[in-house]
């Protein structure tokens, strides 16, 4: 995965930054704008696309198409019709509803609030939520690797604790543990955000 968004880079920032790696992709196919693309969104797409129920590994895969459509179809991108987190995310929405289709799911309303993308929020809120995410990175830094890695799988990769003693080879009850000492060095780092 690339870098992290830089600490003080405001949403206005990273939208600019997101619409221009995709200009990049369609004018040259920039390899480095892509891989800056994807680790932006392919978390946030799966996160998105969890959300709605969908199986962790079809929500990876989802994810993995969206953003090769994503490098495919730049060029198709108008940064005057919408923003580049709106774009990616309804090409994801709609890959999930080709998916539904495909597979002849009964009951899929394409109106439904739960396949509608995220609306953006207010700048106050957007600023607040960064420095928040900025906070809580800070303090996944100081955690012991073992404990940040649990966090990470359980939290970023939305992985049953079962899954992460499997992946991981160890016990669940060493998942559960390493879980409840990092969220006590985490509430105790994070505290004054209440």
């Amino acid at each position: 995965m690339d870098r992290d968004d830089a600490p003080g880079e405001t949403a206005a920032d990273i939208a600019g930054e997101m619409a221009a790696c995709i200009a990049a992709i369609a004018s040259h196919a920039d390899r480095t704008a892509f891989a800056r693309l994807f680790g932006h969104y392919a978390p946030r797409l799966k996160s998105y696309l969890r959300r709605m129920n969908v199986e962790e590994r079809l929500a990876e895969d989802l994810a993995q198409e969206a953003m090769l459509t994503v490098w495919r179809k730049a060029a198709q991108f108008d940064p005057a019709r919408a923003s580049a987190g709106t774009w990616i995310f309804t090409i994801a929405r709609n890959r999930f509803i080709d998916t539904v289709r495909r597979e002849k799911r009964p009951g899929l309303d394409p109106a439904d609030p739960m396949l509608q993308p995220e609306e953006a929020r207010p700048a106050d809120e957007e600023m607040a939520g960064a420095e928040i995410g900025e906070r809580v990175r800070l303090a996944m830094k100081d955690l012991p690797p073992d404990q940040a890695e649990v966090v990470e799988l359980s939290f970023l990769e939305g992985l049953a604790h079962s899954a992460i003693a499997e992946r991981l080879d160890i016990p669940l009850g060493t998942v559960k543990s390493r879980l409840r000492l990092a969220f006590a060095r985490l509430r105790t780092a994070l505290e004054d955000l209440k």
